[in-house]
């Protein structure tokens, strides 16, 4: 399998003034093709810089790309960087510069004489007509390795990358296409680290992949296969899921689309239970979280003044059970200026539970892990009530 490293060039990007979709765009598009990525560098339109990442690419990666620095004008030093990394010169190539000059003549203009910089390329490159831009791209073969010199302009970079790129890494380093199936569990109750633990032996595997990607009050466990099939990626994940399920158990709450929200409603409904739910200081974003879900029954937190602490909390969800003696009520409260930290209340019945729990992360953040803690804890509570009938 042949390995990519892509360079994106150009200041602009290097100092975050446009953002670079481009090496993004590449890296799906050729991952589905077999081709491994193994790097994505910015550099700036510095020809001697560009020229050493190339030069140290090439000890690593089968393919390089380079997008970017491909214009006319002085700042545009990729076709030099690529001629000093592979030692040649750059030679004008007549059939480009009559190519520019078509290209020109289609938008009713005149290109000028800077334009014919563009014409210029490595001594030994092929060279690839852009059909939908001024600049004209080249590839530049060194043993068993080549570089591909692609525009900066998105549409352009798309166009020419599957109209002749694909079929030449295709022809070149004779390409399977793979299928790349990725399967993400949702957890929660536990942190990334404590997972790590369980299943760091699994994050070692070499096809399916497992990695872990951390969220407030949630991590995500995605297991990614690769097959000349989605049956064949699908059989390669399944004892991976089933043994991360075995280790974690109802750590684990869903996979994929599933949320916590929606589990809690699948959960209600098994148990024939209506929920009423009461937040402040949240902005509403957990009621809005559950009636995307098309839950009905919540009370906004409209109905509550700032709580002074986790007992106020209670006195007034006592208070409400009072009017629902049926509905289960979860109450969620963050009251940063009296007491720090975020309050739960529980009550189903005669049964109360209250916790606070703790955040060290941004204050922005506060709304989406209080979300997801307070959901988890709900989720088990009904889990057990399932046990329990």
């Amino acid at each position: 399998m042949p390995t990519l490293e892509i360079i994106t060039i150009g200041t602009e990007l290097l100092l975050g003034e446009i953002p670079d979709t481009n090496s993004t765009y590449i890296a799906r598009t050729l991952r589905d093709h077999g081709i491994d990525i193994y790097r994505i560098t910015t550099i700036g339109d510095n020809p001697r810089r560009i020229a050493s990442t190339i030069k140290e690419a090439f000890k690593r990666a089968d393919i390089i790309i380079t997008t970017g620095g491909l214009g006319p004008t002085i700042d545009d030093p990729t076709r030099q960087a690529v001629a000093d990394a592979v030692d040649q010169d750059l030679v004008f190539q007549p059939e480009l510069w009559e190519q520019i000059k078509d290209r020109f003549k289609r938008f009713d203009r005149v290109p000028t004489a800077n334009n014919k910089r563009q014409a210029y390329i490595p001594e030994s490159a092929i060279p690839i007509e852009n059909e939908v831009g001024t600049a004209p791209c080249f590839i530049v073969e060194q043993e068993s390795s080549c570089v591909v010199s692609l525009p900066g302009v998105p549409r352009e970079m798309e166009h020419v990358l599957h109209q002749y790129i694909i079929p030449y890494l295709h022809e070149r380093y004779t390409l399977k296409t793979q299928i790349i199936k990725a399967t993400v569990l949702h957890a929660s109750s536990m942190g990334e680290s404590a997972i790590d633990e369980k299943i760091a032996d699994l994050e070692e595997l070499a096809n399916p992949t497992v990695g872990l990607l951390a969220h407030p009050g949630q991590v995500d466990i995605r297991v990614t296969a690769k097959a000349a099939s989605e049956e064949e990626a699908r059989a390669l994940s399944l004892p991976i899921i089933e043994e991360l399920e075995t280790r974690l158990g109802d750590v684990i709450y869903g996979r994929d689309e599933e949320t916590l929200e929606s589990k809690i409603i699948e959960l209600l409904k098994e148990n024939q239970r209506k929920l009423t739910l009461v937040e402040f200081g949240f902005l509403g974003t957990m009621v809005h979280r559950m009636e995307k879900h098309g839950f009905e029954g919540i009370q906004s937190n409209a109905i509550l003044e700032e709580p002074e602490d986790l007992n106020h909390l209670e006195h007034k969800m006592m208070r409400i059970h009072q009017e629902l003696p049926n509905h289960i009520l979860f109450g969620a409260a963050f009251t940063p200026n009296k007491q720090p930290g975020v309050h739960f209340v529980f009550v189903d019945g005669d049964s109360v539970i209250t916790t606070t729990r703790y955040y060290g992360g941004p204050r922005d953040y506060v709304p989406l892990w209080a979300g997801n803690v307070g959901f988890d804890l709900l989720r088990r509570h009904l889990i057990e009530v399932n046990r329990n009938k």
